[in-house]
């Protein structure tokens, strides 16, 4: 495994972050702990030290199978979780309103018995709330020892620039790294986002690297797709689909068998290629698919192989950067 600084915070972190969505009760595609045990115990053997949670996910029991899994492993492994989403009936249950991230940080700390999590990540803007408050809040649990640095997810560029220029007036910890939306065909990020983070010195830990198991090749143009996946998040069938992410994945199928690798290790291995990447955040409920990831670490791609796969692209609206806060794929089970 290598590895890399995440951002300017002087850790060190695998340059694969294992995502822990994959882990709960709420989707027929989700692992409980005694099927996730072994996929994260590989990752471990294999190097892999940092990995990512919110409280959302499963409302809750991500956290829960996460801390349950990672105990024996605390002092070598990254874990970072995030607020944002609903967590109850109330209407203070949501949002980054100082109230409800007080209370979800002492939640996801409790649920995965630790004292503080290394990165404490905001799960999208939150339009409702000053951003003095958010950031005056984050670096108050900063001081209180319940998180180490604290990091942003998708959002547009001006934002995150108001978010780091309010932080640095006020003399507060900014935001030390940007989870968002990129993959081989998803890259409206490169335009404002990510040269932003690149000039802030911030780690980038993309998520849906392999756009929701689309660009693992499973998905066909002339087939009906009837994956677990595809039925019960709706998600995979709104983003990707189109025509022209088809095309991308013509074009990363020619790179695939050049090298004789998977598609899914080629897509994956496009995105370690791009300026200012950290650690792209893999989703794997099969151990087939961690041990693929994990050798595409090492994949070298020439200069025409990445050119085919950005010149099969073309420009999309931006998606993303807000949720629907009826999300089914984060929601409890009722």
């Amino acid at each position: 495994m290598d590895y890399t600084n995440l951002g300017k915070t002087g850790i060190t972190v695998s340059k694969l972050c294992l995502g822990m969505m994959s882990y709960g009760n709420t989707q027929e595609w989700q692992l409980e702990i005694d099927e996730a045990k072994p996929i994260v115990e590989k990752a471990i053997d294999a190097g892999i030290n940092f990995f990512d949670t919110a409280n959302v996910y499963s409302r809750g029991r991500s956290e829960e199978i996460t801390g349950q899994l990672l105990e024996d492993y605390r002092d070598d492994v990254v874990i970072a979780t995030k607020v944002r989403f609903q967590m109850g009936d109330g209407p203070n249950q949501k949002g980054l309103n100082r109230l409800h991230m007080l209370q979800q940080i002492d939640a996801s700390l409790s649920r995965m018995n630790l004292d503080y999590v290394d990165l404490y990540q905001i799960h999208r803007w939150d339009y409702s709330v000053d951003i003095e408050y958010i950031m005056r809040t984050l670096n108050h649990l900063i001081d209180i020892g319940a998180t180490l640095h604290i990091g942003a997810s998708s959002m547009y560029a001006w934002e995150l620039a108001k978010a780091q220029y309010t932080a640095e007036k006020l003399g507060l910890e900014k935001f030390a790294t940007m989870q968002n939306h990129y993959n081989t065909i998803y890259r409206e990020e490169e335009r404002e986002v990510i040269p932003f983070c690149i000039d802030q010195g911030m780690g980038i830990i993309p998520w849906s690297p392999l756009g929701r198991g689309f660009l693992t090749g499973k998905y066909q143009r002339s087939i009906e797709a009837n994956s677990p996946r595809y039925r019960s998040d709706p998600y995979l069938k709104s983003r990707y689909f189109h025509d022209n992410d088809f095309d991308v994945l013509d074009a990363i199928t020619e790179v695939s068998k050049e090298q004789e690798m998977s598609i899914a290790q080629i897509a994956l291995s496009w995105i370690l290629h791009q300026p200012g990447i950290t650690s792209p955040i893999i989703g794997v409920t099969k151990m087939k698919h961690l041990e693929e990831a994990i050798q595409a670490v090492s994949i070298k791609l020439n200069i025409d192989q990445i050119r085919k796969i950005n010149e099969a692209y073309s420009s999309r609206p931006v998606i993303g950067h807000s949720y629907d806060l009826s999300d089914n794929m984060i929601s409890v089970k009722k």
